[in-house]
């Protein structure tokens, strides 16, 4: 069974009849937002960073939230092959035994290890991610307004109370519950920070320097999903505020995107076709259609048939840590398994990027 499948905005169409895709024609890449879905992406990462991209020398914007930050965070790491496994093994073997007497974690506790987890990670390697010669790293959180400028037991189940109903109405109206904050990368010898590769009109948005000082703060609060994490207060260089999972005002960074002439591939490995604007988006399938914004766009994704085929028919997903508790080595199993099936994924588009097969590209 083939396991991939490729899709192709108009403009990213015409360009793979004219040229093909090479790796020079990628301007930018997206990452989304999806817990432990993004495991399924491991193999093509490692192929995409370690092998194809560094045939080439052209600047590339990673953009991503949520465990796509994770996993765009490390590709920016020297010898990216070797980080990247890392990041699988680790996010595979994560695991929060509970103290005598406690049902589940707090919210508080979930965060503190992750917060350990992200220092042992890249602890004194912050200059490698964000000094890196031609990767231009933009890593999304979302910060709080209104009720959600601060958390409590009472404002922050209020807030997303009226975060929904205003999404509910019109994506733009959740802007004024949550604003979309970009911390990107300062390239060496630039003088300022890198320049977003996507236009920000649709939605309410700020852009800060992403520094040594703030790059851990700003990783974790891309990471924290509300309720099961705390939100990150007091980040080095950004506005005061609560700051909270990127994936909430963007899911799947369905952004306008605004490659470079001469790199004009937004290409997306990702874990489904639709691309889906916010996490309070899921419901509305409306706004899960592809839009003129997502033209330059070749996502690579796996088929939904060779899905069903993987252990319990379905992507590794949060719901796992629910299912199989404490019982880590079988949740190990399923998602190890789950990885192992998906090196076809990369296999596969390394033989198409040899020899592209129009046939296989369909409609985004």
């Amino acid at each position: 069974m083939s396991a991939l499948r490729l899709y192709a905005g108009p403009r990213a169409r015409r360009h793979l009849e004219q040229h093909g895709l090479l790796p020079q024609h990628v301007g930018v890449i997206p990452a989304a937002a999806g817990g432990p879905k993004g495991l399924i992406l491991g193999p093509l990462d490692r192929f995409v960073f370690g092998h194809w991209l560094p045939q080439t020398t052209q600047p590339v914007h990673l953009v991503g939230a949520s465990i796509g930050a994770w996993r765009m965070a490390t590709a920016c790491l020297n010898e990216p092959l070797a980080a990247l496994e890392r990041l699988e093994r680790d996010y595979i073997a994560q695991h929060y035994e509970l103290p005598p007497g406690q049902k589940r974690l707090t919210a508080s506790q979930v965060s503190h290890r992750f917060s350990d987890n992200l220092r042992l990670f890249y602890g004194g390697r912050e200059e490698e991610v964000l000094q890196h010669a031609r990767y231009r790293l933009h890593i999304i959180a979302s910060r709080g307004r209104l009720l959600l400028q601060r958390e409590g037991a009472l404002r922050t189940p209020l807030g997303y109370l009226g975060a929904y109903a205003a999404n509910a109405v019109r994506r733009e109206a959740l802007g004024a519950w949550l604003e979309r904050v970009v911390f990107s990368s300062v390239p060496p010898l630039s003088g300022g920070v890198s320049a977003l590769p996507f236009a920000t009109q649709d939605y309410r948005t700020r852009q800060v320097p992403m520094m040594a000082d703030n790059f851990l703060d700003a990783l974790q609060a891309s990471c924290s999903i509300p309720f099961m994490l705390q939100p990150v207060l007091g980040i080095a260089g950004a506005p005061p505020g609560a700051y909270w999972d990127g994936g909430l005002t963007d899911y799947h960074l369905h952004l306008q995107y605004r490659p470079a002439a001469d790199a004009p591939i937004v290409l997306y490995p990702h874990f489904q076709k639709a691309v889906v604007p916010g996490w309070l988006d899921k419901a509305w399938t409306g706004r899960h259609r592809s839009s003129p914004a997502l033209d330059a766009m070749l996502v690579i994704a796996p088929d939904p048939a060779w899905v069903r085929a993987l252990p319990n028919g379905k992507l590794p997903d949060r719901n796992d840590f629910v299912r199989y508790g404490q019982n880590l080595a079988a949740r190990m199993q399923v998602w190890n398994g789950a990885v192992s099936a998906a090196q076809q994924l990369a296999d596969e588009f390394a033989q198409w990027v040899e020899k592209p097969d129009l046939s296989r590209v369909e409609p985004l």
